[in-house]
C-alpha cells in the first residue's frame, strides 16, 4: 500500500489554495461535532468507493483522508488502492491535531 503522510501545515496550506480534497472519514456525530473547515464527511463504516470517485473527480483537487488520529484514515486509504483509486494521501494527526493546535473548526 502506498501512503504519503501530509501534516497539518500542508493541509492547511491545500485547503487554502483549493488543491487539496480533504475528506474527513469519521462518524456523522463526530463530524457534526466538530470538523475542519472545508472538509468533506464520508465515514468509513459506509464507505463507498464509487461516491468517493464521484468527489475526487470534481475539480481536480488532491484527494486526502482525515480521521480523528490517522487510523482510520489509512483504513480508508487501504480500501480506496483496493477498489482501484489513485489516492494515497492522508492528514496524519487527524482532527486532534488540528484541534490541539487551536486552528479554526466548523460545527
Amino acid at each position: 500500500m502506498n501512503v504519503v503522510d501530509l501534516d497539518r501545515d500542508t493541509v492547511k496550506a491545500g485547503l487554502a489554495a483549493g488543491t487539496i480534497l480533504l475528506i474527513d472519514v469519521r462518524e456523522p456525530h463526530e463530524y457534526a461535532s466538530g470538523h475542519i473547515p472545508g472538509s468533506v464527511t464520508h465515514p468509513l463504516s459506509t464507505f463507498d468507493p464509487e461516491a468517493i470517485a464521484a468527489l475526487v473527480s470534481e475539480g481536480g483537487r488532491r484527494p486526502v483522508f482525515s480521521c480523528a488520529a490517522g487510523v482510520r484514515s489509512v483504513h480508508a486509504l487501504a480500501a480506496a488502492q483496493r477498489a482501484g483509486l489513485g489516492i494515497d494521501a492522508h492528514y496524519v494527526g487527524g482532527f486532534k491535531d488540528w484541534y490541539a493546535a487551536g486552528e479554526t473548526i466548523a460545527r
